[in-house]
């Protein structure tokens, strides 16, 4: 791989009654949110397997008092934390880009979320390889549901041309793409994932990854 792109995780601090309420029922919410901190946990494994990657995360919460808090703070050790600005998701995003950018400027940006965690290291090095491509100024992942799991930027303050796109449509991917475009960027296409948003998309995330803590949390609740 060539040069240093930083692999910004956007997150939420998994606790109780706050995240994957989508979930419930047939998940309580505590194994909501234990799903939610292993989904957590492997991104994070993926994220630090990159080679030459620079992991970041971009934190909505707190850890203390969160589900597996301990095990999330060891797997985080040495991971930059900034804390997430803005009102919608799409500035959340933005910011989060930004903010990103500041640690190591000239850096490229490939952000991901927590509601992919089939996602591994090669799959991500192939993302990164494709973002660093010439005549490639962006790359974004749709999702199944028609939002998107992946965007990467050459520029990570192109973000801010994105903030204003609403999110969880069925043509968010496409409005997105679209945007960037519409701001003179060259985009790329990655594989299509299913993020996980319904107990249906947990099983069958967890089915297509196996291994991972995600899908043990997931065949205790099914």
């Amino acid at each position: 791989m060539t040069g240093r792109v930083l692999l910004l995780v956007l997150a939420k601090a998994p606790h109780l009654g706050r995240v994957k309420t989508r979930l419930c029922p047939p998940a309580d919410p505590e194994q909501a949110a234990e799903i939610a901190a292993a989904a957590l946990l492997d991104t994070v494994d993926a994220v630090r397997a990159v080679p030459d990657g620079l992991p970041v995360l971009a934190l909505r919460g707190k850890l203390a008092g969160a589900r597996r808090a301990d095990e999330l703070a060891a797997a985080l050790d040495g991971v930059p934390t900034l804390p997430q600005r803005g009102d919608s998701l799409g500035e959340r995003i933005a910011a989060a880009h930004a903010d990103a950018a500041a640690l190591s400027p000239g850096s490229a940006v490939l952000q991901i979320g927590m509601d992919t965690p089939q996602v591994h290291a090669a799959l991500l090095e192939r993302c990164v390889r494709t973002l660093l491509r010439r005549g490639t100024d962006a790359v974004l992942g749709p999702a199944a549901d028609g939002g998107w799991w992946a965007l990467g930027l050459r520029d990570p303050h192109a973000a801010a041309g994105i903030a204003a796109v609403p999110t969880s449509r069925a043509d968010t991917a496409a409005r997105t793409a679209a945007a960037l475009r519409g701001g003179g960027l060259r985009v790329r296409g990655l594989p299509e994932l299913r993020d996980v948003d319904t107990a249906a998309d947990a099983v069958a995330v967890a089915a297509a990854a196996p291994g991972g803590r995600f899908a043990s949390a997931v065949r205790e609740l099914t």
